[in-house]
Order: structure tokens, then C-alpha cells, then sequence
């Protein structure tokens, strides 16, 4: 299995929203499980209002799946309410993995 390709996503949430935003990506756990080209899915928060994704993938074509499904459709769905900016996606090159 060669994981050479993955997301990542840089999330503001508005002041207040911190634990909002952070609850709403857990959600997203679920959401990932199912998707069959999602190799590894993680959340995660840097300080109180800065939130994030890293997820990998095999392929493009299971990046560009994740990429219009259910994940992103539900962040854009409560962006306006939790997001103090627009999320920062990257399509990243995996150079190394363990």
C-alpha cells in the first residue's frame, strides 16, 4: 500500500465556536470510516480557535472522492456559523509515512 497523497485543512473557528467546531470533527469520524479510499482520517486542535484535518489516501481518484463527499459538503453546511474565515485545503505530497 503506497500512501503517497493526502488533505489538509486549516479550520478558524469564530470566537466561541472553539468546542463547537472541535465537536463538529469529531462528527466527521464517522463520516470517514465509511469512505473506502481514506486511509487514515484525523482531526485535530492547535489552540482554542485553530482546528484541523490531515487525512491520506492511495490514489487521486480516492482523494478526489473524499474531496466531493460527505465530509466537505457537511463543513461547508455549518461554515457560515462555526468557521471565522474560509477553511484552508491543501492537496499534500506524502514524502515519507511509518
Amino acid at each position: 500500500m503506497a500512501i503517497d497523497r493526502g488533505l489538509l485543512a486549516i479550520l478558524k473557528a469564530k470566537p466561541g465556536k472553539g468546542d463547537d467546531l472541535g465537536a463538529f470533527l469529531k462528527q466527521g469520524r464517522e463520516l470517514a470510516a465509511q469512505e473506502e479510499g481514506t486511509v487514515t482520517w484525523y482531526a485535530f486542535r492547535l489552540d482554542e480557535v485553530t482546528y484541523g484535518i490531515f487525512d491520506t489516501f492511495e490514489s487521486e481518484e480516492a482523494r478526489q472522492a473524499h474531496v466531493s463527499g460527505q465530509i466537505p459538503a457537511a463543513l461547508q453546511e455549518v461554515s457560515s456559523d462555526l468557521l471565522a474565515e474560509a477553511a484552508d485545503i491543501r492537496p499534500i505530497d506524502v514524502l515519507a509515512v511509518k
